[in-house]
């Protein structure tokens, strides 16, 4: 069994209204040092062994969990995770 980490964060340029409205109400609550707020996603997968994971990692965050045009991914495998 292997965890797969995937991070998946708007590119550059894109506009992000959901990290907007939260740097929004951390300034009302005081926070007004916070310049700029980014929201992004994070999953965990827990995959068995198969020799061709990155390529089937790649495939499920190009076709379902990213959507290259606007966002970017990345992904560790971590070996020998128990279930």
């Amino acid at each position: 069994m292997k965890l797969v980490k995937v991070h998946v964060t708007l590119k550059e340029g894109v506009l992000d209204p959901q990290g907007k409205a939260i740097q929004g109400s951390l300034s009302r609550l005081g926070y007004d040092h916070v310049q700029e707020v980014r929201v992004g996603k994070y999953l965990e997968l827990k995959v068995e062994d198969d020799q061709h994971i990155e390529q089937q990692i790649e495939e499920m965050c190009r076709t379902l969990l990213a959507n290259p045009v606007i966002e970017n991914y990345e992904y560790t495998v971590e070996e020998g995770v128990t279930s």
